[in-house]
């Protein structure tokens, strides 16, 4: 089971949730390249908040992460976005329903 995850927390500035928004849509394409990034979620908490959760399967996958290329870019426009630093937890997954890989 992947049971490290992370949890991001991200206030749009006033006038600034329609970008904050494009930029979470945008990074998938870049998650996508990393092998060690199980499952990705960009999310729309609020009309202003939103967040990111996403599962590794282990330290070294959610360490990779966070020096990977989404981080570098949204701490790049983090000032310019944003009306505060994001929140960032590591945490743990107690429990999930993942589906069932596909056999060929």
């Amino acid at each position: 089971m992947t049971n490290l995850a992370l949890l991001v927390r991200l206030e749009a500035k006033k006038g600034k949730e329609t970008e904050v928004e494009n930029f979470l849509r945008g990074g998938l394409s870049i998650v996508e390249n990393e092998p060690a990034t199980i499952s990705w979620y960009a999310l729309k908490l609020s009309p202003s908040t939103f967040g990111i959760f996403d599962t590794f399967p282990d330290e070294d996958g959610r360490q990779a992460h966070l020096t990977g290329e989404v981080a570098k870019a949204l701490m790049a426009k983090a000032a310019d976005l944003l009306a505060e630093p994001p929140s960032m937890e590591k945490v743990e997954v107690l429990a999930a329903k993942m589906p069932e890989p596909a056999v060929h």
